[in-house]
């Protein structure tokens, strides 16, 4: 009997200690600022990287920032390379047939960035080229708008690139999140003479329903541990504080 007590006793301490020692593993695409950037220590910085640690101290767990390319952070995640992705992954029908996905952590639309006074419609861009973060939302729906109405749709791993080429005039429009356009573009040196043109663009047969953290199909334990963190934190100011690191204005949406 004593024997038994003894090894329920250390089985529980065992327990408690995995669950206070556990790592979430989080990967992120570093090139996508303010979201994420690689910082002077070669470590990644941004919001998704500061909603990441905010999300691992709701969570009462350890924080593991796993870099990883755009295009290939689910094939990644698949391959058990990290727990999670948390790099601004749009929640789509589509995606969903490869991932599970929590709720939001944030949502903003997509907007064309282009010289100033571009005129903006379905057959302004014929014959032109339109840069796109590969297998993105924009990249989706610009080859079935623009696309499909004889523009190019050029497609490049990172956002940098296709704002270099922006600039350069290799490409004649450059269609992002706005949040990503306006930080990592129009706001710098790079963006003078560039704009916001045509509307906002948030259509969710295109952009789904917000940015969410994309988990292994069928790992509802997580997902649901990540739910209650994201609710925790917006509840108890840690999301705000990293919102307003960053932000002016209210990323979650309504």
């Amino acid at each position: 009997m004593k024997k038994a007590f003894v090894l329920a006793a250390l089985a529980m301490t065992a327990s408690a200690f995995t669950a206070q020692a556990d790592t979430v593993r989080f990967g992120i695409d570093g090139n996508y600022p303010p979201f994420a950037k690689q910082g002077a220590d070669g470590k990644l910085q941004g919001f998704d990287v500061d909603i990441a640690y905010a999300l691992c101290a709701a969570m009462k767990a350890s924080c593991e920032i796993v870099p990883q390319d755009w295009d290939g952070l689910i094939p990644a995640l698949n391959a058990n390379k990290f727990d999670a992705i948390l790099s601004s992954m749009s929640i789509t029908d589509e995606r969903k047939k490869a991932v599970d996905f929590t709720n939001k952590y944030y949502n903003t639309p997509s907007r064309m960035i282009a010289k100033a006074g571009t005129k903006v419609d379905q057959a302004a861009f014929k014959g032109k080229k339109i840069g796109a973060l590969r297998a993105s939302t924009q990249e989706k729906f610009a080859k079935d708008f623009w696309g499909k109405s004889g523009a190019t749709i050029v497609s490049y791993g990172k956002a940098p690139e296709g704002f270099l080429d922006l600039k350069s005039g290799r490409i004649d429009g450059m269609f992002v999140d706005s949040v990503v356009g306006d930080a990592d573009f129009l706001k710098t040196g790079q963006g003078k003479g560039f704009a916001f043109v045509g509307p906002e663009y948030s259509e969710s047969k295109y952009f789904g329903y917000g940015a969410g953290i994309a988990v292994k199909k069928g790992n509802k334990q997580l997902t649901e541990r990540l739910n209650q963190a994201i609710a925790q934190i917006r509840k108890d100011g840690s999301y705000k504080k990293v919102q307003d690191k960053y932000f002016s204005f209210n990323v979650y949406g309504n």
